[in-house]
């Protein structure tokens, strides 16, 4: 892989891995400490949590679909097939998000207000099923990226000294 596809591809291992790993650490931690707790605890947990992530979760997205699309541009060959895919993959998590998950944050914010009325746990259940959707879309991204370091590898065995100045294939 030439060096600048090679900055790129570190930039983009470093951009799909923190954003599986922030969706997956809320799948295997956050999500199911929320059934855990009281309702109200949940919702004003819920509310806060998502203004602070809000601006950070959506920034890791755009660099993880910017340095994905980046690499597909740089990258030839199989890695470039892989950098595309991971670069759809990534736009999907956002879309997820955007589309999925953050119409749902109003309810919470509207029920952390006020009355809660019958039928949340179905809306609650509705944003778990899109944040395990857009964790493993950004978890096959991820994967799609370490792929590339795989087929970016030359396929020719490489020739390397032996003691004595001779060369061992």
């Amino acid at each position: 892989m030439r060096t600048p596809a090679r900055y790129i591809h570190g930039a983009a291992l470093l951009a799909t891995g923190l954003l599986a790993g922030a969706f997956g650490y809320g799948a295997a931690n956050v999500i199911p400490t929320f059934g855990a707790v009281a309702l109200d605890v949940r919702l004003t947990f819920h509310t806060t949590m998502m203004t602070m992530n809000e601006p950070v979760m959506q920034s890791a997205m755009a660099l993880a679909i910017l340095s994905t699309f980046g690499l597909a541009i740089a990258a030839r060959g199989p890695a470039r097939r892989l950098a595309l895919g991971a670069g759809a993959l990534a736009l999907t998590s956002l879309l997820i998000t955007v589309f999925g998950n953050i119409p749902l944050h109003a309810y919470f914010r509207k029920w952390a207000a006020g009355p809660v009325p019958d039928g949340y746990a179905e809306i609650f259940q509705r944003w778990e099923l899109f944040h395990t959707l857009r964790t493993f879309t950004a978890l096959i991204a991820f994967v799609l990226i370490v792929a590339v370091a795989v087929v970016a590898r030359p396929s020719a065995r490489r020739t390397a000294p032996v003691s004595g100045g001779a060369v061992m294939t």
